[in-house]
């Protein structure tokens, strides 16, 4: 007798459930918003955190550095879980195990912070791998525009827990710890959102269940270049999530105004990262727009390094523009050039994989070079060349094409 065959899971952009579908875009965004602040919001107190525990600049380098090493390390392992979890019981667990890295990180001193950071980065890393592949099944013909709402609600996240860090610190009878520790609230939250909606869905990870249904993309060029392009833009936006401060606080600016200008840089992320994808949908390619947002990058990063410290704001803002815009365009390129779900779990998976771990050394860089020159012109030459790079592969990637994978040997 044969097996009843499972059920295909309906893509989520068919009209069967419009209430549905809103309540799970609504609760998407509201995890993606969860995965930045344990980032983001260690900034703006870093200096605050680096008196209280006498730490070194390189010893901080590497406390920034902790996640995004984290990421990339467990971006291979991730995909390899599916034909054990469904998608969204991946993206539970990766939730958890985050809320629990939070709390050490917060609550138990010099060891639980990094130990935490640690521990946290595993679980943001999870769901960050996971998730492409799942907006790819449920939205096939929305794909480009729902990664742009990923990357929007991302942008979000870091905005809000940028600009509330000092203020939560400077609560009466609070401290860094306890400015650290408020994001257990939200991430608790949408633990308990995401449980509620996905409860009852079939396992949506049918098409990428098989581990060797997952293509092997190491010799494809197309993949390395995104891959590359993820690497590079990824550790420029975390060498500015984390230094920009320490960065501006050196050039005169207070703790406070420092974190609005992080905070200011994060919030204008939000229009690229949603409008960039949607253009790049509707062009011929995307290397037009992969350029323009470069120059916007450049411009902005090297104007928060030299100009007059009263145009920070603006440089902020353009520097904003150009991140947000390139890392949408990085995280569009997994969905754009993947021709299938399980091409863009195995694309998600190598491009966060190496492109994690190569932006894990960049924190850690800064800090180094810092330390040794005892100037920031060394960072700002690492940048210039972190930006060359980037814009090359991005332009590489921007092409209008496909992965195309081998066709199978005949036996």
């Amino acid at each position: 007798m044969s097996s009843k065959p499972t059920p295909a899971t309906p893509a989520l952009d068919e009209p069967h459930s419009k209430k549905q579908l809103l309540w799970l875009i609504a609760v998407l965004v509201f995890v993606c918003m969860n995965l930045r602040p344990m980032l983001t919001g260690l900034g703006p107190v870093l200096d605050s955190v680096r008196q209280s525990l006498q730490l070194s600049n390189t010893a901080v380098g590497l406390l920034i550095t902790l996640p995004v090493l984290c990421f990339g390390l467990i971006a291979p392992i991730a995909p390899k879980l599916l034909p054990y979890f469904s998608a969204e019981r991946l993206v539970t667990l990766g939730m958890i195990i985050q809320v629990i890295g939070i709390a050490l990180r917060s609550l138990f001193g010099a060891p639980g912070l990094f130990i935490g950071t640690l521990v946290g980065g595993i679980g943001i890393g999870i769901v960050m791998v996971v998730l492409p592949g799942l907006i790819k099944q449920h939205f096939p013909t929305k794909a480009s525009l729902m990664m742009g709402v990923y990357s929007t609600a991302l942008c979000l996240g870091a905005t809000i827990s940028a600009a509330l860090a000092v203020p939560l610190e400077e609560l009466p009878g609070s401290s860094w710890r306890w400015s650290l520790a408020f994001w257990l609230v939200p991430a608790t939250v949408s633990i308990v959102a995401w449980w509620r909606i996905n409860r009852n869905t079939p396992q949506t990870a049918a098409s990428v269940r098989s581990a060797s249904a997952l293509p092997k993309l190491s010799r494809n060029w197309l993949a390395w270049h995104i891959t590359l392009y993820m690497g590079t833009q990824s550790t420029i936006a975390y060498c500015v999530f984390g230094w920009l401060p320490v960065i501006l606080i050196d050039r005169g600016l207070s703790p406070l105004n420092a974190g609005f200008a992080l905070s200011l840089l994060m919030l204008v992320q939000i229009v690229t990262s949603l409008t960039a994808p949607w253009m790049a949908q509707h062009g011929r390619d995307q290397r037009g727009v992969i350029a323009g947002l470069s120059i916007l990058m450049w411009v902005g990063i090297l104007g928060l390094f030299f100009a007059p410290i009263g145009q920070v704001w603006l440089h902020a803002t353009v520097a904003g523009l150009g991140l947000g815009g390139i890392f949408a365009m990085s995280l569009a390129f997994l969905v754009l050039r993947s021709p299938n779900a399980q091409v863009a779990a195995a694309l998600s998976g190598m491009a966060q994989g190496v492109g994690y771990t190569i932006a894990a050394t960049g924190p850690f860089l800064v800090g180094w070079l810092h330390e040794v020159t005892d100037s920031w012109n060394s960072v700002a030459i690492f940048f210039m060349v972190l930006m060359s790079v980037a814009t090359c592969f991005g332009l590489s990637a921007g092409r209008n094409l496909t992965i195309k994978l081998p066709e199978p040997r005949k036996s």
